[in-house]
């Protein structure tokens, strides 16, 4: 357990001597953590800042490269090797709810994000290995002579120890680093406090910036040019930095006490359901204020009549045995508040929509196949120089960027004006216009792919999976930068949406709630891609996702993946017809309670992946 040096308020003084600017070398030395996984694996912010930040970034740097590691080096076939990165993926971003729930219960920030970076070192450590041990890796072979063998038992238990330790740093890396860095500069007794943690959380939009385009440019460029050792080496460099001037800050930061996690309050409200189940409600004539358990201080008194069966969860039974003398809960697993059923209920209300998100985060983690798209096409950009194969994803990242800009200082007020909505239009449309792009975006990709595969036949090349096609790799840009468009329109919506629908300072359930839907999606794609390559193949056919792209019909996996995206946007009229539960921000006792991390904006929370809880979280869920 950690000593908390901001616990007590009186000390203010005391506790300044902590945390602050002193700490933003520390900091930004977590930056290289990011661009570290970034790079050689998948994601990362800056130990208080860059270190998440880098994280979630390096999951578009080297999940890209690494479907052709995987394939060159340890014979993967396309479909194997891609349905591998889905897995990894799934669980990586399935691993930040646990780090995010032993964080909050148990360890604190500092302990698990400092748990996480020695085991994220590790993970790049043995990634390394892999490509430096020749023994680590099957033979190398030709496949075109059919004398490729799969890789041993201890092989693919050494690839996939890199990988598992990998998903572990970054399930303590993620949800802990940004609510971390905000401790350092939290100081409620500053009154620029929000000045300053405003200025706190613009660096680290810009260290998300600046290590997205070092992992998808320098980092991937390296790996092309010097080879895997070197490729991999760089991000072991930057990560044992990272971790080095992360420790050497240890004496200054900011340590908070671990307090409650927001799953065990939600976990509370269904135990007591259950327990509760046999209890009558009170008459519709009794006053609820008298029979349901309210926190102090709230102006949630009664719970609503939607999902009527969880609010047997807050009943009070006898006051006598169910409440303290100081009015809190003595068994919150028996009795909760009226504010944690209500949380509750929006959470379960969402899930409809929420569901839509699933099948355009499958669209959005299409990195593999389109690098092995690239690979086969003329990639000269300005000169001789040519663009890094796993590079073409900056130019999605880049529309996001631009698309986001224009919409939120341009276009945003001028809709504002006539659809009297602040936000231009509704989180809804919003969420539905990105599905719909999505549908354009896959089929764009398969109208590329089939032009590029009957190019590659009419030049002879049906054997030659590796030779270049006399076609421009440019061609690739539109779909790239139409999954942008759809990601800005509907992940930010998204975010917005579930954001709006929770009280502030339980923001964090709005990227958990992506962060899982993001998972989900890797599952999902993993099974179709599973199942299209043993249906096509049948009979001896050429699979469609096969390794040999020229003989392979990739574009059917585009077109069946256009199909899934416009159900799914069918999917989602219907959701959003039949489900009314999202039209208005709900209102909260956010007068009564303050978040320490600080206030975040809607736009905030979408450019960031906030923590998956805060301090503040004990006030609503104790246990």
């Amino acid at each position: 357990m950690e000593s908390s040096d901001s616990a007590n308020p009186p000390k203010t003084a005391a506790r300044r001597r902590k945390g602050g600017l002193r700490t933003m070398p520390f900091v930004i030395g977590k930056i290289f953590t990011s661009i570290s996984i970034y790079i050689n694996l998948f994601k990362s912010n800056s130990g208080l800042l860059p270190n998440e930040a880098f994280e979630k970034i390096a999951s578009y740097g080297l999940q890209p490269n690494m479907i052709l590691y995987l394939i060159r080096e340890y014979n993967f076939s396309a479909a194997s090797g891609t349905s591998t990165l889905f897995i990894w993926g799934a669980i990586s971003n399935f691993m930040p709810i646990f780090g995010a729930f032993l964080s909050d219960s148990y360890f604190g920030r500092f302990l698990v994000i400092a748990v996480a970076t020695v085991t994220t070192l590790m993970g790049l450590i043995v990634m390394w290995l892999t490509a430096i041990i020749q023994t680590a890796r099957p033979p190398p072979c030709d496949p075109r002579l059919g004398n490729c063998t799969k890789p041993k038992p201890g092989q693919y238990a050494f690839l996939f120890t890199a990988f598992a330790l990998i998903s572990i740093g970054t399930g303590g890396i993620r949800p802990c680093s940004l609510a971390f860095g905000a401790d350092q500069f939290n100081d409620p007794e500053n009154p620029n406090n929000q000045r300053v943690l405003q200025s706190f959380f613009n660096w680290y939009y810009a260290s998300v910036g600046v290590s997205l385009m070092i992992a998808l440019t320098v980092v991937v460029y390296i790996q092309n040019t010097f080879g895997w050792v070197v490729g991999f080496g760089v991000p072991v460099g930057l990560m044992l930095f990272s971790a080095v001037m992360f420790f050497l800050g240890s004496g200054l930061y900011v340590k908070v006490k671990p307090n409650n996690s927001l799953l065990t309050g939600l976990a509370q409200v269904l135990a007591a359901s259950w327990r509760n189940r046999n209890l009558e409600f009170p008459p519709e004539e009794a006053d609820g204020r008298h029979c349901y358990y309210s926190t102090k201080g709230s102006k949630l008194l009664v719970p609503t009549q939607k999902l009527r069966f969880l609010n047997k969860s807050c009943l009070i039974r006898n006051p006598e045995k169910d409440l303290k003398p100081d009015g809190s809960a003595s068994d919150p697993w028996r009795v909760c508040s009226v504010l944690q059923v209500e949380v509750l209920k929006s959470l379960i209300q969402l899930l409809p929509i929420w569901s839509t998100g699933i099948m355009i985060s499958v669209i959005i983690s299409q990195h593999s196949f389109p690098v092995l798209q690239a690979t086969t096409l003329n990639r000269r950009f300005i000169g001789s120089f040519k663009i890094p194969a796993a590079s073409f994803g900056l130019f999605g990242i880049i529309t996001l960027t631009l698309w986001v800009s224009l919409y939120d200082r341009v276009i945003v007020p001028q809709l504002s004006k006539h659809t009297k909505n602040p936000r231009g239009i509704g989180l809804k449309t919003r969420i539905g216009i990105g599905l719909f792009v999505s549908c354009f975006a896959t089929a764009a990709a398969a109208l590329v792919e089939r032009a590029r595969r009957a190019r590659a036949l009419d030049e002879g090349l049906a054997d030659a999976p590796n030779a270049q096609v006399n076609m421009s790799a440019m061609w690739l840009i539109p779909q790239h930068s139409l999954i942008g468009l759809a990601e800005a329109f509907n992940a930010i919506g998204q975010i917005e949406l579930y954001y709006s629908q929770f009280p502030k300072s339980m923001g964090s359930i709005a990227v958990a709630l992506f962060a899982l839907s993001m998972a989900i999606a890797n599952l999902v794609g993993s099974i179709i891609v599973n199942i299209i390559d043993i249906v096509s193949k049948r009979g001896g056919r050429e699979s469609w996702v096969s390794s040999n792209l020229n003989k392979g019909h990739y574009d059917y996996y585009y077109w069946i993946l256009t199909i899934l995206s416009v159900a799914n946007f069918v999917y989602f009229i219907f959701c959003s017809r039949a489900y009314k539960c999202c039209e208005e921000e709900r209102v909260w006792d956010e007068d009564v309670v303050e978040d320490k991390v600080g206030a975040f904006t809607p736009k905030e929370v979408a450019m960031i992946d906030m923590p998956i809880s805060k301090d503040d979280s004990s006030t609503y869920f104790s246990a």
